[in-house]
């Protein structure tokens, strides 16, 4: 059988063996790793965080026939969870403060330090007190950073590896997506569009960032099932002359994503200013509100899933959603500026689907023939936040389709991640996550770093 093979190759050309050399490249194998490994950790994150929310409505239940204990201990419970993540976050790593998706674009930069070493436990254990505690944010947003890390770690265990690194870590980073919605081509398509201004654009690269999100995928399925990530209804696809109804739907959402994005610097801004004394009790403060309010209506807070289904499942009156919506928007500004560890893209999805509810009823009011179902909007209007407010409607638009396995509804979903992203550029917002990493390197004192980034950008865009 050598013999066989010897002749094979004698018999190709050099020019045909250099080619099969370039097509095999170690990287892929690399990134795989980094794809198995993150799929691992992000899984066993999620399962946490579940049970860690499970432990506490149980406690919940129990505690609920004695008056003071049944809305003391949950009180109690959340406020000394948060805090508990704010004191390791600050003491150990203060990195992995809020979604971690700058830091990781920082690094991919290289603008900013990647120690794996602390980020990668600390931000698994602050994130599952985090949002463990009931606070307003995302899964995805420590996936991301914790599989940008498993990147990084990855690359440290062999020469050949740290040729790639920032590959490997953006693979990682498109993994820890993919696991935290269970959305591979979500995780791909994140990379292409957030992590552009750092991604080195390559063949092997995209390869490599396919095959972790592939191989996460598989993990996370063998795991935790093949189910999309929201359980609900599976539409027809609507008719082309209501349309226009979802362009007024992104245009409103667009108009929320500017807003949101703005009063989200600024709340980030106010808890700055604070004292230091007020800063080292901000998680008491903030997880004992969030508690309460758990207390009070549990679908107020958590990441958003269970109140996606709540809204679905539930026909509450308009005037109840639109309290619902305006208490999720702040609170969520709330929880993600007080410098957490969590992400938004969850939560964005909870307050768009409230948002559209309203429309979707509003709409069916006005025109019934036009929009059967009215429904339908919700799940088009679902993504468009996350669109508008990141600037990445591609990866919402697949998001979406992904998580409520609704593939009918593309063109929708089209019309209404763009009329939204459309509508927020026009007001003259940014994307959140380049906020915030230029936030990040000015409190580090990079100014002049931050200002050749962007006459690097403003050389790379088209000329007009």
């Amino acid at each position: 059988m050598t013999e066989n093979v010897q002749r094979f190759f004698d018999f190709l050309t050099k020019e045909k063996r250099i080619k099969i050399q370039q097509q095999f490249n170690s990287v892929l194998v690399w990134a795989a790793l980094v794809g198995f490994i993150s799929g691992l950790v992000g899984t066993g994150f999620w399962a946490a965080v579940h049970q860690a929310m499970q432990a506490r409505a149980q406690i919940n239940q129990l505690l609920a026939a004695i008056p003071i204990l049944n809305w003391l201990i949950p009180i109690l419970a959340s406020a000394v969870m948060v805090q508990l993540a704010f004191i390791v976050m600050r003491r150990y790593a203060p990195e992995v403060s809020g979604s971690g998706i700058p830091q990781i674009g920082g690094n991919l930069g290289h603008l900013m330090p990647l120690r794996w070493e602390r980020v990668l436990p600390i931000k698994f254990v602050t994130g599952v007190l985090s949002l463990g505690g009931g606070m307003l944010l995302g899964l995805e947003g420590p996936t991301i950073q914790i599989g940008g890390s498993i990147g990084q770690m990855v690359s440290q265990w062999g020469e050949e590896a740290k040729k790639h690194r920032k590959t490997l870590v953006a693979a990682g980073a498109g993994a820890g997506l993919t696991t935290a919605f269970n959305a591979p081509l979500a995780g791909i398509l994140f990379v292409v569009e957030e992590m552009r201004p750092h991604f080195d654009y390559s063949i092997s690269s995209y390869r490599a960032v396919m095959i972790a999100s592939t191989v996460a995928a598989i993990t996370t399925r063998l795991l935790r099932g093949q189910e999309s990530a929201l359980q609900i209804t599976v539409f027809d696809t609507p008719p082309l002359d209501s349309l226009w109804i979802f362009v007024l739907l992104g245009i409103s959402l667009g108009a929320i994503a500017y807003l949101f994005n703005w009063l989200l610097i600024k709340t980030l801004d106010w808890f700055k200013s604070l004292g230091r004394f007020p800063t080292r009790w901000v998680g008491l403060g903030v997880g004992a509100f969030i508690g309460y309010l758990g207390w009070f209506h549990s679908p107020l807070i958590g990441g958003g899933e269970r109140l996606i289904i709540w809204g679905f499942n539930q026909q509450q009156p308009t005037t109840v959603l639109l309290v619902v919506f305006l208490l999720r928007f702040g609170l969520t500004i709330l929880c993600y500026g007080s410098g957490a560890p969590g992400g938004i893209f969850a939560p964005m999805l909870a307050i768009a689907t409230l948002f559209s509810l309203i429309v979707a009823r509003t709409a069916y009011a006005w025109f019934p023939l036009e929009i059967p179902e009215p429904a339908v909007l919700t799940v088009a209007g679902m993504g468009a936040l996350v669109a508008a407010t990141v600037r990445a409607p591609l990866t919402a638009i697949i998001l979406t389709i992904e998580m409520t396995a609704n593939y009918s509804l593309i063109l929708p979903l089209l019309v209404t991640c763009l009329a939204a992203a459309f509508t927020a550029d026009g007001l003259g917002g940014k994307p959140i996550y380049r906020v915030l990493l230029k936030r990040l390197l000015k409190e580090n004192q990079q100014e002049e770093i931050l200002a050749a980034i962007e006459e690097s950008n403003r050389e790379r865009s088209p000329k007009k």
